[in-house]
């Protein structure tokens, strides 16, 4: 490893892969947010599910005014039809 490379080629790999695949997972992280907000019951619990899914929205530069009307009201089913939307 080169001392101005902090990555070693095998790192860089991984980090290339997650960006090429970054809309999937992301996908996958949205959908397991919703299935644990229909199921959750704490809602200190809901709280922060709901802020990880705007955060996870915005990222993948959902309609900012879409998203956070979705979650000032805590939508569950129009965060559902926005994650189904996005991809």
């Amino acid at each position: 490893m080169a001392k101005g490379d902090p990555l070693t080629p095998y790192q860089k790999g991984v980090v290339r892969r997650y960006y090429e695949h970054r809309d999937t997972l992301m996908h996958q992280k949205l959908s397991e947010i919703v299935s644990e907000l229909y199921l959750c019951t704490n809602e200190a619990k809901a709280a922060r599910l709901w802020k990880s899914a705007r955060t996870a929205l915005l990222n993948l530069d959902a309609p900012r005014a879409r998203v956070e009307r979705t979650v000032a009201r805590r939508d569950l089913e129009d965060l559902a039809a926005l994650v189904n939307q996005l991809f």
